[in-house]
């Protein structure tokens, strides 16, 4: 792919002309969108796989590979905190360059679990690594570069997500099966670096203003001085303290223990279902496919709805799902409600940055986002282990997921009492417009 160069791009926005080559934009959404796809097959999506991979290679109890699992997100979940103030600061690419590093030398060393201990050093090393490639770095990128765009740019960059499990997932699957996790480490380990590292150099500039452009490829914002303005929004300490901040999030922490839960242990509980290693490769990919289709449709509908609203329709559709879960048994039934419950999973992580850029702009973004990714961990890191210790408990993934759905009806509750979502930027438009 053929990029314009900063000197070119720069040079027509000063003179005023019309741009001869496409937005740069696309460009670093495409960037996101690859990088994305690398870290969630290989890592979001992957977990149910490891997970079992590991409980086969070494005879670990489910309860304890998915408490380690939920080590991966409280890992990340930490890490992304310093990854935000990092990406404040500096250009993003030298962090998702050590991301990819990083979580490519913790999948090399997973042919040497064989401990406890080491499994769960594994975990944490590989989550500290994927906050570093992920949803913090590519969500705040897109946010600026794009401003009346952001939806449809974010669910195309989103995308991703869906395409890792449909492209990577399956490939590690064959791969571990073939030659187990220590013959696969090495193979994956090296898709995960190739496919970030070069991509992010080639594709991805830290923001518009960088290249002499303003989000969408407007002209820069300058006051009368012609001094560039900052970026709007409200400052992270009224934001952090706002009704709408604290109960979306805590909704988060309920949406993601069930929708996180259920994907960590979807891969054996259709296995066991169905009996079938290859119909569960086939449910995540399938689950995959609906995201992406669930997303891009999001994308465009959320130009014409209520973004509150819709949101809270992916929560009650995810619940429904999760109950149909804890039901069906039979191979055609497992694989549509796959379909039902990827149509919520995209979206549902899509609409997290999305709001939180649209309730308070893009001056503290990156630290907000970062706080929310960092409470949702709770429910991140509680469910796939929830889930592992009710399915040894009593036998089946019955009680278990019919639990998660119990969650989602929670946050359904608090994100409806949350409030507007534009409340404090409303408020701050007209308290500068009084000025």
């Amino acid at each position: 792919m053929t990029t314009p160069s900063e000197k070119e791009t720069r040079g027509d926005a000063r003179a005023g002309h019309a741009p001869t080559h496409p937005f740069f934009g696309w460009y670093v959404v495409a960037g996101v969108c690859i990088v994305m796809t690398v870290c969630a097959g290989l890592g979001f999506y992957n977990l149910s796989v490891y997970l079992k991979a590991f409980i086969s290679s070494e005879g670990f109890s489910v309860a304890a590979t998915s408490g380690a699992t939920a080590c991966f997100f409280v890992a990340s979940g930490i890490t992304g905190i310093g990854v935000a103030w990092f990406i404040e600061r500096y250009d993003p690419r030298w962090i998702i360059t050590a991301g990819a590093i990083v979580s490519a030398a913790a999948i090399m060393l997973a042919g040497y679990v064989h401990n406890i201990w080491q499994l769960y050093a594994f975990y944490i090393i590989f989550g500290s690594g994927y906050a570093a490639t992920a949803l913090i770095p590519g969500t705040t990128l897109v946010a600026r570069w794009f401003a009346r765009r952001r939806s449809i740019a974010l669910s195309i960059a989103s995308t991703g997500l869906s395409l890792g499990g449909i492209i990577l997932t399956p490939v590690s699957v064959h791969l571990i099966d073939a030659n187990g996790i220590g013959g696969a480490a090495p193979w994956l380990a090296a898709i995960f670096i190739l496919g970030v590292i070069p991509v992010t150099w080639a594709l991805i500039r830290p923001s518009p203003q960088s290249m002499g452009l303003g989000p969408d490829g407007d002209e820069i914002q300058r006051d009368e001085t012609g001094v560039e303005l900052p970026p709007d929004g409200i400052g992270f300490d009224a934001a952090v303290r706002s009704r709408f901040f604290l109960l979306f999030t805590a909704g988060y922490i309920f949406v993601m223990m069930a929708q996180v839960g259920a994907i960590a242990h979807q891969f054996r509980l259709v296995s066991m279902r169905t009996g079938s290693d290859d119909t569960a490769a086939m449910a995540i990919a399938v689950m995959a496919g609906a995201s992406i289709v669930g997303r891009l449709a999001g994308g465009w509908a959320l130009a014409w709805m209520s973004s509150r609203l819709f949101v809270l329709g992916l929560i009650a559709t995810q619940a429904v799902a999760l109950c149909f879960y804890a039901a069906l048994h039979g191979q055609t039934a497992l694989i549509a409600n796959a379909a039902l419950f990827g149509l919520t999973v995209g979206n549902l992580l899509m609409m997290a940055p999305l709001l939180i850029a649209e309730a308070f702009g893009l001056k503290a973004y990156g630290r907000l986002y970062s706080v929310n990714q960092f409470f949702m961990t709770l429910g991140v890191a509680s469910g796939p282990a929830l889930i592992g210790v009710l399915e040894e408990t009593t036998g089946g993934y019955d009680a278990s997921f019919f639990l998660v759905a119990a969650g989602s009806l929670v946050a359904f509750g608090l994100i409806a009492a949350a409030g507007p979502v534009r409340q404090l930027m409303d408020q701050h438009a007209g308290e500068a417009t009084s000025d």
